[in-house]
């Protein structure tokens, strides 16, 4: 274990989410191992080279790996670690919005859903799409998260960087989610694993969404997170207002939910035009 382990780990610690805490570990591994030496020797020059090293890889990975390191040489200096931030005049390259590519037709999401016919695995799918939710928020939904409301049912979302909301569900994807129920205890995942009863492990929900992605005729490409992306663009284009989209997905700003009115705009001046 390096010096810089302790720093880094304390760093790494103040996200609430594990799938970040891996991605900020493992970039600082990644220059630690490209600088050879110490952080404190670090210079503005050093964090620039490394990231030349990554050129030739899609600019949401470089643009990550410049933010990660610049938080980690802040944090370093509000800590007292460093006397200098050299990070904080590094710039991070700009970002290629691909987000409409990553937008599934409506009768892509609904195919998907329609050709699977394990019943755990198509409530799983139907949530992921009917409640936005993110793939580490279906998996870790417990019976005690769900309750019923109206003919329908509501879930308690805990979301990223440990902020709760609540999210109301489609009376057909309560009916799903609630036929899977087998009088577990309260405790227990709503999405359990065969025979152990743990909840489904990151790996398996993913293998879920890919398989019900390729049976629908699919790109490779489609994962969790497209079916939340597609979901707030068909709320979206149906007429949902933007605030309760983002409510629902738990955006903590309106101008991330208004990213997917300009992925797929509903108006063009190129319409106006005879060519």
């Amino acid at each position: 274990m390096s010096d810089d382990a302790p720093l880094i780990e304390s760093w790494a610690a103040r996200s609430a989410s594990p799938h970040t805490r891996r991605k900020y570990r493992a970039t600082a591994q990644r220059f630690l191992a490209h600088l050879g030496r110490p952080l404190d020797t670090a210079t503005l020059a050093d964090l620039q080279a490394y990231l030349a090293t990554l050129d030739g890889k899609a600019s949401a990975t470089r643009a990550n790996a410049a933010a990660a390191l610049k938080s980690l040489f802040s944090f370093a200096q509000e800590t007292g670690a460093l006397v200098v931030n050299v990070g904080k005049a590094l710039k991070a390259p700009p970002v290629k919005n691909t987000l409409a590519e990553r937008i599934l037709a409506e009768p892509d999401a609904m195919c998907m859903i329609a050709l699977e016919r394990d019943p755990r695995n198509r409530a799983f799918l139907t949530l992921l799409y009917g409640a936005g939710l993110r793939i580490s928020e279906g998996i870790g939904l417990r019976w005690r998260d769900l309750a019923a409301r109206d003919g329908s049912g509501q879930a308690t979302v805990y979301g990223k960087g440990g902020k709760t909301r609540i999210v109301l569900l489609s009376a057909n994807t309560w009916k799903l989610v609630q036929a899977l129920q087998d009088a577990p205890e309260p405790d227990a995942f709503v999405f359990r694993a065969q025979p152990s009863g743990r909840g489904l492990s990151l790996t398996q929900a993913h293998r879920i969404v890919k398989r019900a992605a390729a049976r629908a005729g699919l790109s490779a490409d489609v994962s969790a997170h497209w079916l939340r992306h597609a979901h707030a663009s068909h709320a979206l284009d149906r007429g949902a207002p933007i605030h309760l989209v983002q409510a629902t997905l738990g955006h903590a700003s309106v101008s991330t939910t208004g990213r997917y009115l300009h992925a797929r705009p509903s108006e063009s001046s190129a319409k106006f035009l005879g060519v």
